[in-house]
């Protein structure tokens, strides 16, 4: 991999990015909001931040540059695809739980569901990634889809994909900040008060985690190589000439027959995800 170190100077920076962040969330809920519950209260609603921090937030970006990580290289792409598609599962669960939560404890409290930019935006948002990921499980993870449609829709894939996880952080930070209005009356948020100098803080974070997280992502000389050329330059270290790495035989999965028929789908494919 071209600038390894680098690559993962990036990758402990949104590591730690990450982290801070559900855990100033945690810390934001805990100690400021009240605390957690399933009740109808504002603790139940406190799942609604931090719910969408932890798995919207978080580990959406981590699915998104998992196939970045070079000592992933070896594993079949096949069984990345396996955890790219659960790890995104795993961050719209969560995203639904948070929703729940929120519509409960609105509903509990008689407060109108559905009225602000944010609640629009959140709503497509959650809605958009299931069916990112529904068509993603459609094209790329089942054996039917011919590697033509896999290479026509690989683009919008990625793009959508990229779309979505900004939209989030956006959304993110208008919710804690609706938040913020809503919440902090004596003080106001105006006059600067602890809560909403940390909770500030926290949105910072999410900022920079996502802006780690899209570089990482758009870095081309960081993209997973085509895997016939990987395996090449294994075996051009195990003593076998520069002509072996142009084989396009070698390969080492099981979409190694996809391939084959359709090198140059394979091609556009692998090259373009994150």
């Amino acid at each position: 991999m071209e600038g390894y170190k680098l690559f993962l100077a990036f990758l402990a920076s949104a590591l730690l990015l990450g982290f801070l962040s559900v855990v100033f969330a945690l810390v934001w809920v805990l100690h400021y909001r009240g605390g957690l519950g399933w009740n109808g209260d504002s603790a139940e609603f406190n799942w609604h931040p931090l719910l969408i921090i932890a798995g919207f937030v978080f580990i959406q970006g981590i699915a998104i540059i998992v196939y970045r990580l070079p000592w992933t290289w070896k594993c079949s792409k096949f069984f990345m695809k396996l955890i790219h598609a659960g790890l995104h599962t795993i961050a719209l669960i969560l995203a639904i739980i948070s929703l729940v939560a929120v519509f409960d404890f609105h509903n509990g409290q008689k407060i109108p569901n559905m009225y602000s930019l944010h609640s629009w935006i959140g709503l497509t948002a959650v809605i958009l990634y299931a069916l990112q990921l529904v068509l993603g499980f459609v094209v790329f993870l089942l054996p039917f889809a011919p590697p033509s449609l896999r290479t026509a829709v690989m683009s919008i894939h990625i793009y959508s994909g990229l779309l979505i996880f900004g939209t989030v952080i956006a959304t993110a930070l208008m919710g804690i900040t609706e938040k913020l209005f809503f919440s902090l009356k004596k003080p106001p948020y105006s006059s600067f008060p602890e809560e909403g100098i940390f909770v500030n803080a926290l949105g910072v974070l999410i900022v920079a985690y996502g802006a780690v997280i899209l570089w990482i992502a758009t870095r081309p000389q960081w993209k997973r190589p085509l895997e016939h050329i990987f395996l090449a330059h294994q075996r051009i270290g195990e003593g076998l000439s520069d002509d072996d790495s142009h084989n396009p035989d070698l390969e080492f999965n099981g979409d190694g027959a996809a391939r084959k028929r359709n090198p140059k789908s394979d091609e556009v494919g692998q090259r373009s995800t994150t």
